[in-house]
């Protein structure tokens, strides 16, 4: 399994942009589906964006369509999201994942090797 640390968390206004980045430990990082995940105070943990190993196929939660994009460098064993138009609503900590069981791309549950997650506010 990989080891991931997440950074660029921060307090931006609405409107703004961050870019988080996930740095992943061992040599198979290459090989699995990442994904990007948020959980806001008092709620579940929810599904944000995903990306094939590959980089070829990516997944996004209807909530962030359009604003967020997901994208990887295998080379740097990083992947990245990149958030723009950021709206109160997207203040959360936001974590990043290995897909490694089943077949659903948007489940917590189909993840691990969850890193320590990085806080972002957006404020109003």
């Amino acid at each position: 399994q990989v080891q991931l640390v997440e950074s660029g968390g921060g307090l931006v206004q609405a409107g703004g942009s961050l870019r988080l980045s996930c740095a992943a430990s061992g040599r198979t990082f290459s090989s699995y589906t990442m994904g990007w995940f948020r959980q806001a105070p008092g709620k579940e943990r929810e599904f944000v964006a995903a990306i094939r190993s590959s980089g070829g196929n990516t997944y996004y939660a209807d909530s962030v369509k359009g604003r967020f994009t997901i994208s990887r460098d295998n080379a740097k064993n990083t992947v990245y999201l990149q958030m723009n138009s950021l709206k109160p609503e997207d203040t959360a900590v936001y974590y990043c994942a290995a897909k490694l069981i089943g077949a659903t791309i948007t489940s917590v549950s189909s993840f691990g090797s969850w890193g320590q997650g990085t806080q972002v506010t957006v404020s109003s």
